[in-house]
């Protein structure tokens, strides 16, 4: 499992029973998570000292439980960037931790490239992998179908100072976007996925993974340059393996670049257990 070790910010202190015990800054969170089906003593006194717990509805959703005055928004850094977090519906708080791995990863690449590389972030959300990959020099392009995650993006890039590197902020559905980019005779250098298992796109388009992903892969390819550094893909669908990632990303890259595929779940570490909790699901094709 890939993890990242520099998380000081961000800390999964225990998991048991359906939950996760975080601690988000100076916050402490509960979290549901469907991942953690052991049922092990919650020991740690801060599972009765939280600030809120997000309690699930059984008609769909829920809400944030708060015990403790909770600011509206707050900012935490990992590394050299910095992020706003703040509770939202579906227990999310605009950044997932476990993502940080895939972060590093494309700045490794960007900052060994002998030249300046363009990267697609299709699905970008809060911007947090738009933010890495400015950072490590790459020019980004932004691509989601919410226009209050892309501002919320904007945000995360002037709290990091890469505001004013050449980054396209685009709302817009991925698969049209794609599509015009590929007529425009746009070519990047490195792509960035990370779809939903299902969503819907600002005019009402809408992305079942399992009908429409395989097709899509093929659709972006279409968009790499001739000499590509990578592509990474990630998904939290239950039942799509990180296998049957790679393997789609090798039946569609590997006769046409080269390269080398690879595929693992990312996580995170407990620090009551020194266990880690499965959060995803990454391959990775790269030059």
């Amino acid at each position: 499992m890939r993890s990242s070790g520099y998380w000081k910010d961000y800390e999964l202190i225990d998991a048991s029973d359906g939950e996760r015990l975080e601690r988000w800054g100076d916050i402490i969170l509960i979290r549901p998570d469907p991942q953690v089906i052991w049922k092990t003593e919650k020991k740690n006194p801060l599972w009765h000292n939280a600030h809120a717990r997000y309690h699930r509805s059984s008609t769909g959703g829920g809400k944030w439980q708060v015990y403790k005055k909770l600011p509206e928004s707050w900012d935490i850094a990992y590394r050299d960037l910095m992020f706003h977090v703040k509770p939202m519906g579906f227990k999310h708080t605009g950044i997932f931790p476990e993502q940080a791995v895939n972060w590093d990863f494309a700045s490794d690449i960007i900052c060994s490239s002998d030249r300046q590389l363009n990267v697609l972030n299709l699905f970008g959300y809060t911007g947090c992998a738009t933010i890495a990959c400015l950072k490590a020099g790459a020019a980004v392009c932004h691509v989601d179908a919410s226009k209050g995650m892309v501002a919320w993006a904007k945000e995360n890039a002037q709290l990091s100072h890469v505001d004013d590197r050449p980054v396209r902020w685009i709302v817009d559905d991925c698969g049209k976007f794609v599509a015009r980019e590929i007529r425009r005779g746009r070519r990047y250098d490195g792509i960035i996925l990370d779809p939903p298992s299902y969503g819907r796109g600002p005019s009402g388009e809408i992305w079942k993974l399992e009908e429409q992903l395989y097709s899509f892969l093929e659709l972006c390819v279409q968009v790499l340059s001739d000499s590509p550094a990578f592509v990474i893909l990630n998904s939290y669908t239950t039942g799509l393996s990180p296998s049957v990632m790679e393997y789609m990303l090798g039946t569609i890259l590997l006769d046409r670049f080269s390269g080398k595929v690879s595929s693992d779940e990312i996580g995170l570490k407990c620090s009551d257990t020194g266990l880690y909790l499965p959060c995803g699901s990454t391959a990775i094709w790269q030059r």
